[in-house]
């Protein structure tokens, strides 16, 4: 089974510079970090966008779901900055035939802390498992863009409900 990976950068992919918050995209991690787990199935890895999710427009997410719809594989992960996941993963809904999962991290993949690692093997583990359908992996649970809100308060995804 293989799956494509797709990065749009988020905090996921930060650099941090200083104490300042200044910051850059870098280069996707989500290789290394499941290349670090010995992950043996079979995935590839296609960076389309490096921006903070907040900076991502509309034209840019006609980008993500065009680059969905062109992938080979049936089985699809997106990468994301947590503050936009949602209404790009409501955008994807439409498409089908593809087990879609976004994941993203509420600190970068890069800090000794993160969240990255564990969302990182887990949205591997759901788009291998899951029906077709668009799906957000975050906070050790799966929810459908319907009924999923960010509490910036606690730091986590959660339902709706």
């Amino acid at each position: 089974m293989n799956i494509a990976i797709l990065t749009t950068g988020g905090t996921f992919d930060k650099v941090y510079f200083d104490a300042n918050s200044e910051y850059s995209i870098g280069e996707p991690c989500i290789s290394s970090i499941l290349d670090e787990g010995n992950v043996t199935s079979d995935f590839r890895v296609q960076s389309i966008l490096k921006k903070d999710s907040l900076d991502i427009n509309q034209e840019e997410r006609e980008l993500i779901k065009q680059s969905v719809i062109e992938c080979e594989e049936e089985r699809i992960i997106i990468t994301h900055g947590t503050d936009t996941m949602i209404e790009t993963a409501k955008f994807l809904e439409d498409i089908q035939n593809k087990t879609i999962v976004l994941t993203g991290a509420m600190q970068p993949a890069k800090f000794k802390k993160t969240d990255a690692i564990f969302n990182s093997g887990y949205a591997f583990a759901a788009a291998q498992t899951l029906d077709k359908g668009v799906y957000i992996a975050m906070s050790g649970k799966i929810f459908s863009s319907d009924n999923v809100r960010k509490n910036i308060d606690l730091g986590r995804f959660e339902n709706k409900s």
